[in-house]
C-alpha cells in the first residue's frame, strides 16, 4: 500500500492524521476488495450523511483518466495488424476521394468541398464497431437479429464510403463522383436516405438532430418489443457525435429520457477531438469533464477513453498523483496546441509544468513523447471501451473518446484550427499521409492520388469480409420497402365520419379525426400498428378516451394510483400501452413520430403514427426535424390542431398559426391539406393510408384540424378524387340568379374555417347584390400548385405534344366570373395557384398576414379582413374592375357592412 504524501492534503484540514487514516483505509479496500466494493462503501457513507442532513455537494466528474483500468480491459479477439492495414487503406481512400473532388476544372463548377479530418479522427472507432460489434439485419435470410442502427457522424461520410469501396459495395466510379449526384453515378455529400435509399439509414449532418432522433429511436425499439410487434432485444442504437455538436440544444435535450426509461440499447460515442468547425470546443475548459458531468448527472453510464496504452506505464508510476493533476489542470486549448506541434513542445509545455512530471519522462526521446497517443487512436483500448458499452445493461452509455482532429494529416491539418476546412492537400501533404500509413503507392503515381484496393485474396481483404459475414452482412444498409402487407379498411368503414351531422348537432374536424382514429384502432390487423403520439394535449384534442382503451406506454407500467381512477377516461399507463405521451415536448414528439414513420425500413414493421399538436408548434418549431423526416422517407400523419390565425381565438400571437401550410409546401414529399369538413378529413386520411400502407409511397401527410364546432354536410358522392386533388364544387350558384341575362358571377374558393365565411358570403352576394356565386372547397392549395407546376413543366419540355391542363383550370373553366380565394393563412398560400387559373380570370386573395392576437373569432376575422363582409366586398371590387358592376356598388357594400376604410393594414398592426 503506497503512502499518500502530506502535500496532497487540504490546507484547511483540522486533523490531517485522521484524514490520512481514512485515505489509507479506502486505498486498502481498493487494493484488497476492488474498486466496485470501494464505490459501494462510499455510496453508503454518502447516503448516510444525507440522512443526517449533512450538506453534500454533488460532483459528477471523475479524474481526467480512462474509466477502464488496463487490467480490466476486455482483450480484442481480432487481428490488430490486419485491422490496422485496413484502417490505413480507408484513411487513404477517404482522403483521396475528397482531394480528387476538389481538383476539378473550375469550368466544371470548381470545388465540391468535403471533409478529410473528421474520419481521420474516427477511424479506430469505426473499425472496432464494424469488425466486432455492429450486427446487420439478417432476418431476410432466416436469422433473428433485426440489425443494429448506426447514426454516423455526417462529416465522416467519406470514410464510410472508403470502407464500402473495399467491401465491393461502392465502385471506383462512384468514388470519383463524390458529391456529383445529378447524373445518378455519385455519392451524396453526407448520409442522406433520400439520395441513397439502400445505403444510408439516418440523416445526421444537421447538427444535434442525430442524437435526439437516436434516443427516441432506441425508445421506439423498446416500445415495439413491449407491445409484441417485434423482437428487438438483441439490437442496439449507436450514435456518433462530435464534441462541438453537443452544444446544440437537441444533442443533450433528451438524455434524461434515455436514463429514465433505462435505454440500455443506446450507446453514444462522442468524438472528443476538442475542436469544432472554427476552433476549440472549450479552449478555456475541459469538454470531456463537462460532458461527463452532464451525462452522469442525467443517469448515464459514462466511459472515458482519454489516453492510449503508451500512457499506462507513466500513470502506474504516478504514485503521488502529480501527473493526474497536470492532466486535469491542462486546458483543452493547450491540448490542441500540443498536437499541432512536436514532442519537444509537449515535453516543455506539458510535462514541464511540474519538475516531477518532467523527471518522469527524462528517459524518453522527443519522438517517444510525441508517440504518446490519445485513447481514440488505440485499437485495443477502443475495443475495450466498446465492449464495456456493448455489455452494459440497465441504462444508456456514453463513450467520451479523446482523439486528434485530422489525425495523420501532419502539417496540413493535424490538430489545427483549420482542419475542418482542409479539402485540398499539396504534394508534400499527400506524400506524408502515404508514408505515415504505409500505403503501397509509388512516387510516380502519387500526383494522381489514386485509390488503393488490395487484391481480393490478400489476408486483410479476407479478414474484412469474414468479420462482416460473422456479423450478418454489410452496414450501413437500408431497407427501402417492408416485406409486410396490410389492407386498409374500406372508406365505408368510417361511415360515421362521412355522413352529415344530425340536425342541431355540431362537431369540429378535430372530433372527426378522433372518430376516425378510434374506428381505425378497432381494425384487427392495422389497429395495433397505429401509434397515437401526443405532447400533453390529449384533453385539448378530445383524445383522453384513448387512455382507457389503448393505454399510455410506460416501460415500468403504472406503479401509482391515478387521481382520476374513478373516472371512465382515467390516465392509464401500461407496459404495453399504445399511446406515446411525450409531455410538453414537440421535438420529442416528432422524433417519436419519425421513429414510427420509418419503422417499415428500420424494423421491417409497418407502423402508422398519428402525431397531433398545436399547429403553430409544429413545422415552425421543429422544421429541421420535419425536413430530416422527408430525407428519411417517413410515412405517417402529422396533425396540426387548433390551426388557423383566427380559430384559436383566445390564445394570442404565439399560438395562432397562419403559415404552417407554406412551411409544409417546402418539403417535397409532404402532402398537406386544410380540410373544412369531417368527410374531407376521412377521405384524406383514408387516401393517405392507402398510399403509405398499401402502396408504400414515400410521402407523409400534414393535415390541419380545427377546434371550431359546426354542422357537417356529409360526403357528396363522386367528389372523393377531387378532394384529394385539392378542390371540388361545394355549392353551385343560385340557378335563378345565374339564369338572368347579364347576371354577374363569381367563384369563391376557401379552405379550413374561412371556407364557411365564403359560404355565408355567397348568401349575401346573391341576396343583397344579385351576384351568382359558386363556392369551392379547396382542401389543398399546395397540391393544386404542385399539379399546376407539373403541367407547366411538361408543357415547357414537350412543346409539340398536347398541352396538359392544370386541375385548377379544368375545374374553373366551365364556371365564369372572377375568383376570390380566402383562407385562415397568409396570402402566399393561395397565391400559388394564380398562374394556373383560366386565362383572363381576375384573381383576388384574402389572407391573415400579420401577427395573431386574442379576441372572439368574429372580431379576429374582421381584423384580418377575411370575414364574409370582406369577401363580398372583394367579389364586388373584382366585378367592378371588370366593368360588370358599378364601383358605387362596392362603396355601398363597404358602408352597408360598416367596414372601416381607415383601419391599419393587419400586416402592420
Amino acid at each position: 500500500m503506497s503512502a499518500l504524501p502530506q502535500n496532497r492534503l487540504d490546507a484547511a484540514d483540522l486533523d490531517s492524521q485522521e484524514t490520512l487514516e481514512w485515505k489509507h483505509a479506502l486505498e486498502a479496500v481498493i487494493e484488497q476488495e476492488g474498486a466496485e466494493r470501494a464505490h459501494f462503501l462510499l455510496e453508503q457513507l454518502l447516503e448516510h450523511a444525507r440522512e443526517h442532513s449533512i450538506d453534500m455537494p454533488f460532483s459528477a466528474t471523475t479524474g481526467y483518466v480512462n474509466t477502464i483500468e488496463p487490467d480490466q480491459e476486455a482483450r480484442s479477439p481480432g487481428n490488430l495488424e490486419l485491422e490496422g492495414r485496413l484502417r490505413a487503406y480507408m484513411r487513404w481512400n477517404a482522403m483521396a476521394m475528397v482531394v480528387k473532388a476538389n481538383r476539378l476544372d473550375p469550368a466544371d463548377g470548381g470545388d465540391l468541398g468535403g471533409h478529410i479530418s473528421s474520419f481521420q479522427s474516427l477511424a479506430h472507432m469505426f473499425a472496432a464497431g464494424f469488425n466486432h460489434f455492429w450486427h446487420a439485419d439478417n432476418t431476410d435470410e432466416g436469422g433473428t437479429h433485426g440489425g443494429d442502427l448506426l447514426y454516423i457522424q455526417g462529416h465522416s461520410a467519406p470514410g464510410i464510403y472508403a470502407r464500402a469501396f473495399l467491401e465491393g459495395r461502392i465502385s471506383e466510379e462512384q468514388l470519383l463522383n463524390f458529391r456529383q449526384e445529378v447524373d445518378g453515378k455519385g455519392l451524396s455529400s453526407y448520409p442522406h436516405p433520400k439520395l441513397m435509399p439502400e445505403f444510408w439509414q439516418f440523416p445526421t449532418v444537421s447538427m444535434g438532430l442525430g442524437p435526439i432522433m437516436a434516443i427516441y429511436q432506441a425508445r421506439f425499439l423498446k416500445y415495439l418489443h413491449a407491445r409484441g410487434i417485434a423482437d428487438t432485444s438483441q439490437r442496439k442504437v449507436w450514435v456518433f457525435c462530435g464534441d462541438g455538436e453537443m452544444d446544440e440544444p437537441e444533442s443533450l435535450g433528451a438524455i434524461g429520457l434515455a436514463a429514465r426509461e433505462k435505454l440500455d440499447n443506446l450507446v453514444f460515442v462522442v468524438n472528443c477531438n476538442l475542436q469544432r468547425l472554427d476552433g476549440p470546443v472549450r479552449g478555456n475548459g475541459k469538454i470531456i469533464q463537462e460532458l461527463e458531468g452532464e451525462f452522469r448527472g442525467a443517469g448515464w453510464n459514462v466511459i472515458k477513453l482519454i489516453w492510449g496504452k503508451e500512457w499506462d506505464a507513466l500513470l502506474a508510476k504516478d504514485k503521488d498523483g502529480v501527473l493526474r493533476k497536470v492532466m486535469m489542470d491542462t486546458l483543452d486549448g493547450d491540448y490542441q496546441a500540443f498536437k499541432a506541434n512536436d514532442g519537444a513542445y509537449v515535453r516543455k509545455n506539458f510535462f514541464g509544468r511540474d519538475p516531477r512530471t518532467l523527471e518522469m519522462v527524462s528517459h524518453m526521446s522527443d519522438q517517444e513523447i510525441w508517440n504518446l497517443r490519445r485513447g481514440g487512436h488505440d485499437a485495443q483500448k477502443v475495443y475495450a471501451a466498446f465492449h464495456k458499452a456493448h455489455t452494459t445493461t440497465g441504462g444508456p452509455t456514453v463513450l467520451l473518446v479523446k482523439t486528434v482532429k485530422g489525425y495523420g494529416m501532419g502539417k496540413a491539418g493535424e490538430g489545427k484550427n483549420t482542419a475542418h476546412q482542409t479539402k485540398k492537400l499539396g504534394a508534400d501533404d499527400v506524400r506524408y499521409m502515404r508514408d505515415r500509413f504505409n500505403i503501397p503507392i509509388p512516387d510516380s503515381e502519387l500526383d494522381k492520388v489514386p485509390f488503393y484496393k488490395p487484391a481480393d485474396d490478400t489476408p486483410e481483404m479476407k479478414y474484412l469480409h469474414e468479420r462482416r459475414k460473422a456479423l450478418g452482412g454489410y452496414l450501413p444498409k437500408r431497407r427501402a420497402k417492408s416485406t409486410e402487407t396490410f389492407a386498409v379498411p374500406s372508406l365505408e368503414t368510417f361511415k360515421a365520419v362521412l355522413e352529415p351531422t344530425a340536425e342541431g348537432r355540431e362537431i369540429s374536424t378535430t372530433q372527426a379525426y378522433v372518430r376516425f382514429i378510434t374506428q381505425l384502432l378497432r381494425d384487427q390487423a392495422l389497429g395495433p400498428r397505429v401509434v397515437p403520439i401526443l405532447v400533453d394535449e390529449a384533453r385539448t384534442f378530445g383524445m383522453e378516451g384513448l387512455f382507457r382503451t389503448v393505454g399510455i406506454y410506460n416501460p415500468e407500467g403504472q406503479k401509482y394510483t391515478p387521481v382520476d381512477k374513478d373516472q371512465v377516461m382515467y390516465y392509464r399507463e401500461d407496459k404495453a400501452g399504445q399511446i406515446l405521451q411525450e409531455g410538453i415536448n414537440e421535438a420529442g414528439g416528432i422524433c417519436s413520430w419519425i421513429a414510427a414513420a420509418t419503422s417499415y425500413s428500420t424494423n421491417n414493421r409497418i407502423m402508422v403514427p398519428f402525431y397531433i399538436y398545436y399547429s403553430m408548434f409544429g413545422l415552425q418549431r421543429v422544421g429541421d426535424l420535419a425536413w430530416a423526416a422527408g430525407d428519411m422517407q417517413a410515412r405517417g400523419f402529422l396533425l396540426g390542431g387548433t390551426s388557423g390565425r383566427t380559430t384559436l381565438n383566445g390564445e394570442g400571437l404565439q399560438h395562432e398559426d397562419g403559415h404552417s401550410h407554406v412551411l409544409a409546401s417546402t418539403i417535397p414529399n409532404c402532402v398537406s391539406y386544410d380540410p373544412t369538413f369531417a368527410h374531407e378529413v376521412a377521405v384524406i386520411i383514408h387516401h393517405g393510408l392507402k398510399r403509405m400502407v398499401e402502396k408504400q409511397d414515400n410521402v407523409f401527410f400534414y393535415i390541419t384540424l380545427l377546434n371550431e364546432n359546426y354542422a357537417m354536410p356529409g360526403l357528396k358522392a363522386g367528389t372523393e378524387e377531387q378532394i384529394i386533388k385539392g378542390m371540388y364544387l361545394l355549392q353551385e350558384a343560385d340557378k335563378k340568379i345565374a339564369a338572368k341575362k347579364g347576371a354577374p358571377q363569381v367563384n369563391l374558393l376557401g379552405s379550413g374555417t374561412i371556407l364557411r365565411e365564403s359560404m355565408f358570403a355567397k348568401e349575401l352576394l346573391e341576396k343583397d347584390w344579385g351576384v351568382a356565386a359558386n363556392v369551392w372547397s379547396c382542401p389543398s392549395f399546395n397540391e393544386l400548385a404542385r399539379d399546376g407546376q407539373d403541367a407547366e413543366r411538361w408543357n415547357l419540355l414537350h412543346p409539340t405534344e398536347k398541352a396538359r391542363v392544370p386541375f385548377v383550370t379544368q375545374q374553373l373553366e366551365p364556371h365564369a366570373g372572377p375568383v376570390i380565394a380566402s383562407t385562415d393563412y397568409v396570402k402566399n398560400y393561395t397565391e400559388q395557384i394564380r398562374p394556373y387559373l383560366p386565362k383572363g380570370r381576375t384573381y383576388k386573395v384574402l389572407g391573415t398576414d400579420g401577427f395573431g392576437r386574442s379576441d372572439f373569432r368574429s372580431k379576429l376575422r374582421e381584423h384580418f379582413e377575411v370575414n364574409r363582409h370582406y369577401i363580398v366586398v372583394a367579389a364586388l371590387k373584382t366585378l367592378a374592375d371588370e366593368g360588370t358592376v358599378p364601383a358605387a356598388k362596392v362603396a355601398e357594400a363597404i358602408a352597408k357592412y360598416g367596414i372601416k376604410t381607415d383601419k391599419i393594414n393587419p400586416l402592420h398592426a
